[in-house]
């Protein structure tokens, strides 16, 4: 029976990339989108790679829409073995100059909407004694290379609730952050050295990680960081 995975903004980018290849590894994918419509060719590329895709309406920066998705997902019976959690924003050059309203949205798309889900779908995959976490961070997330605005705070919480939620929730459920490098995507920018495929690839190792693989670390180029630097 093939795993399911929640992929988020999973319409472009390194999202689309991580739900190309997680379905090119036999496995399904949901695409958790703000817009439906948008993931289409997502799905006309995994339906030609023989996996089921589907798209779900999600904003992780919206707590509702949350809970209506994960509503969505068990109406329809779908069980979620993989969360990547790769939606996010990039927003203000420097902290003090944001308002209270964009750092508080920052936090909410990058950091908040992902332990939404985790708590939401973590003990199920407890409970069914198989579970991969991916948290999409950054190396602007670590303490020594803070990113601008309220972007390398938010990615900071990110990786803090990583090894909390690892070590809450048994070994059996793998969570992992990484960070995809300096990938060619809307955010960043088209002088990105790297492709979002590229980018895409430690995410979907982590995804997949064997039953004696890590948890609760941090990792770029299937290499672990340090947490500070």
């Amino acid at each position: 029976m093939a795993r399911t995975a929640l992929v988020t903004g999973a319409n472009r980018g390194i999202g689309a990339a991580i739900a190309r290849q997680l379905a090119g590894r036999g496995i399904d994918v949901i695409a958790g989108v703000r817009d439906v419509a948008s993931a289409e060719g997502l799905l006309a590329d995994i339906a030609r790679s023989g996996r089921q895709g589907d798209a779900i309406g999600l904003d992780v920066g919206n707590l509702r829409s949350i809970r209506s998705c994960v509503a969505a997902l068990k109406r329809k019976g779908r069980v979620i073995d993989i969360l990547v959690n790769n939606a996010g924003i990039l927003t203000g050059e420097k902290l003090l100059e944001m308002d209270g309203a964009e750092v508080l949205e920052a936090i909410r798309v990058n950091a908040l909407g992902p332990l939404s889900l985790m708590r939401t779908l973590g003990p199920a995959m407890a409970a069914r004694r198989y579970g991969r976490i991916v948290n999409v961070s950054s190396q602007w997330g670590a303490l020594a290379h803070l990113g601008p605005g309220a972007y390398g705070v938010s990615k900071a919480l990110l990786n803090a609730i990583t090894v909390k939620v690892a070590g809450e929730l048994p070994d059996c459920v793998k969570v992992n952050a990484m960070c995809p490098g300096w990938v060619k995507t809307r955010m960043g920018g088209e002088g990105a050295p790297l492709s979002p495929e590229q980018g895409a690839d430690t995410a979907v190792w982590l995804a997949t990680l064997a039953g004696n693989g890590p948890t609760g670390g941090y990792f770029r180029n299937r290499k672990r960081l340090s947490w500070l630097d």
